[in-house]
């Protein structure tokens, strides 16, 4: 049996930051993107600095990174490279392509080859909810929240970035507790749930 929702009502769930659905469920919209990204001044290298644990990234023990460069066909060209448990250096290449004119800050990441993630073209899967005033800093979150990098353009931050990007987090509907730190050479060493750094 379904259950027809009110304005009133659907209009509290939007409120809250969720959405309702043609069956009438009530989901979570994704995290709000920042009002504009300037392409340019994101490319370049970023360090990661903490994420959300995924399947792709335990293998990584110690300075992960992200370059961005702009691509033949106006994508973004994406270079992931982090140093290993076992010692040796793991590096993948894929595609940004922007999903969002309005803001640039919602995109398609593929990887080809993944699973899951070898289409050029697909949803959003890349969104960058947070970022320092000077490009300092970016929280990137997944639409579903199930994903979260911490990037810096430095291997270390100062406590009073830190308080803002649990803030950017706490905003885009996280929990700090579920980032993990990244090891980083001139940063972190160890692993802690960023809520305990």
């Amino acid at each position: 049996m379904r259950t027809r929702l009110g304005p009133w009502t659907t209009a509290l769930l939007i409120a809250a930051g969720l959405t309702v659905t043609s069956s009438g469920a009530a989901t979570a919209a994704p995290p709000a993107p920042v009002p504009r990204l300037d392409l340019d001044r994101y490319l370049g290298e970023w360090h990661q600095l903490a994420a959300v644990p995924q399947f792709f990234n335990l293998n990584c023990a110690r300075d992960t990174s992200a370059t961005y460069t702009l691509d033949p066909g106006g994508d973004i060209g994406v270079y992931n490279r982090c140093h290993t448990w076992a010692g040796g250096v793991d590096e993948i290449r894929g595609t940004a392509t922007v999903n969002d004119p309005i803001t640039n800050a919602q995109l398609h990441v593929s990887f080809p080859g993944v699973i899951g993630q070898d289409e050029r073209v697909g949803p959003t899967n890349y969104i960058v909810t947070a970022l320092g005033p000077d490009y300092s800093w970016a929280l990137v979150t997944s639409p579903n929240r199930l994903s979260g990098f911490v990037l810096s353009r430095t291997p270390a931050l100062d406590d009073t970035t830190w308080q803002q990007i649990d803030e950017a987090i706490v905003t885009a509907g996280q929990d700090p507790c579920i980032y993990l730190t990244s090891p980083t050479t001139g940063g972190r060493s160890g692993v802690l749930p960023l809520c305990a750094r």
